[in-house]
């Protein structure tokens, strides 16, 4: 009976302890299957959805998201599609997130800022790069680089730092999700 009750506390403690586990499991979206260069409103992938994260200043267009390819790679990655005005990137979580990765390539000169939102739009953490890496020479592709936001409850991520005429791409985002689950299959 001593023996049945131990095995009993094992079990519901091993049983407890999963969904903290799974909780730290990383969700991860890439955009192989995402057309290049045709600009859209937005797009989805495992819930997340992509799409500008602001409005044109100098123009009455409305801005649009497209897909790129990273040279000399196999990869695509998201980016603003107004090649005239620098319009942030909105990542949004509609289950939350608390901590989003993404691996992301600029042209030279681009800065990048990556800003977690809480529900209220309110910057809950930020990570930044002055400038984004350049390629060593010109048959290498340019180099990818990786920025992290933490925070308790993530709705959504915005990334910017090109300047007008410049681009910055994300490649791959990963993140955790708050509901346990929920992306994975």
């Amino acid at each position: 009976m001593k023996a049945q009750l131990i095995l009993a506390v094992v079990v519901l403690a091993c049983g407890s302890l999963a969904p903290i586990a799974r909780a730290e499991e990383e969700v991860v979206i890439t955009f192989q299957d995402a057309e290049i260069g045709k600009p859209v409103p937005s797009w989805s992938a495992k819930g997340v959805t992509f799409e500008p994260g602001g409005t044109l200043r100098r123009g009455t267009a409305k801005p649009r998201i497209m897909f790129f390819p990273h040279l000399l790679t196999e990869k695509k990655g998201v980016l603003n599609a107004m090649a005239n005005e620098a319009v942030p990137v909105l990542i949004r979580f509609p289950d939350g997130a608390s901590k989003v990765t993404l691996v992301m390539w600029g042209s030279v000169t681009s800065t990048a800022l990556v800003e977690a939102l809480d529900q209220a739009g309110t910057v809950v953490n930020k990570a930044s790069l002055e400038k984004v890496p350049k390629r060593d020479s010109p048959a290498k592709p340019i180099p990818s680089f990786e920025l992290t936001v933490e925070a308790s409850r993530i709705s959504s991520v915005r990334f910017s730092g090109a300047h007008p005429g410049g681009f910055l791409a994300a490649e791959e985002i990963r993140f955790v999700p708050l509901s346990v689950g929920k992306y994975h299959k």
